[in-house]
């Protein structure tokens, strides 16, 4: 008879939970990547495109009648208010789309059925939004210097600025996302809510501009404070208090990071 006490039992490697949460993270973003860089004349040359447009016809044609602001060129002045648009609306767009695609397809369902907590799945989204927006922002910070010299007054605040912000409509458009029941819904809110809060958020203007009532109404408006912040982190002006928007923004990130996981958790958009 064959003595097998000798042999060591063959036994599978064991794999922590955190490893599986870490590569199913990673698998989302990078396929979040390989999406972003597939179509990148979708993702990426429309934001160079605009960006390009509102420099030569605000900046230019129209700036040369405003002339100086807040000490700066007006094409100084609205550059970093025109990358923050950027990095919004796409942050947005990136996970409302890819997001509402996955539950059209049907393989949103293979995500929940894994052994990946929800709160991975929102994060991964996110930080596929979030990607977008840090390589738009980048090529949009390119063209700008075509345009106009951009000092760095504050580099820490210029990127914690972007990447909550970016963080921040990566989550919204997650929500979008889990409510919308067909294209329309997802194209909805970027074109009713978004658009106007962009343009009324400072970007072409100092809000100092404004009588007092509308300064006050605009202060309800979180982009203002998202630009202002970005802003500040380039040419270390801005309309509001720093400190408060970065408070805003981390607010933010928490409290739409909280719902999309309990939204989710509920199966609100996925089980319907």
């Amino acid at each position: 008879m064959l003595d097998t006490s000798a042999v060591p039992a063959s036994t599978p490697a064991s794999v922590s939970m955190a490893s599986i949460r870490w590569i199913g993270f990673q698998t989302i973003v990078i396929r979040e990547y390989g999406r972003i860089v597939r179509i990148w004349g979708q993702t990426l040359v429309p934001a160079v495109v605009t960006a390009t447009l509102y420099f030569v016809i605000f900046g230019s044609l129209i700036g040369s009648r405003v002339g100086p602001m807040a000490g700066f060129s007006y094409k100084q002045y609205i550059a970093p208010g025109l990358i923050m648009m950027q990095i919004i609306q796409v942050s947005y767009a990136n996970v409302v789309s890819s997001f509402f695609g996955a539950k059209f397809g049907k393989h949103v369902e293979e995500l929940l059925v894994s052994p990946l907590p929800n709160w991975i799945i929102v994060a991964g989204y996110t930080a596929g939004g979030l990607l977008r927006g840090m390589m738009v922002g980048a090529v949009v910070t390119l063209v700008s210097l075509f345009f106009a010299r951009l000092p760095v007054a504050h580099l820490p605040a210029l990127i914690a600025a972007a990447l909550l912000s970016s963080t921040v409509f990566s989550l919204a458009g997650f929500l979008n996302a889990l409510f919308a029941r067909n294209f329309d819904q997802v194209n909805w809110i970027p074109t009713f809510i978004l658009t106007p809060l962009n343009y009324f958020g400072g970007v072409f203007y100092s809000v100092s501009m404004l009588p007092l009532w509308a300064q006050k109404v605009s202060l309800a408006n979180p982009i203002l404070h998202m630009v202002n912040a970005f802003r500040y982190g380039f040419l270390g002006t801005s309309d509001v208090h720093v400190e408060f928007a970065f408070v805003l923004m981390l607010g933010l990130v928490g409290v739409l990071f909280a719902l999309a996981v309990g939204l989710l958790d509920r199966g609100v958009g996925t089980r319907d």
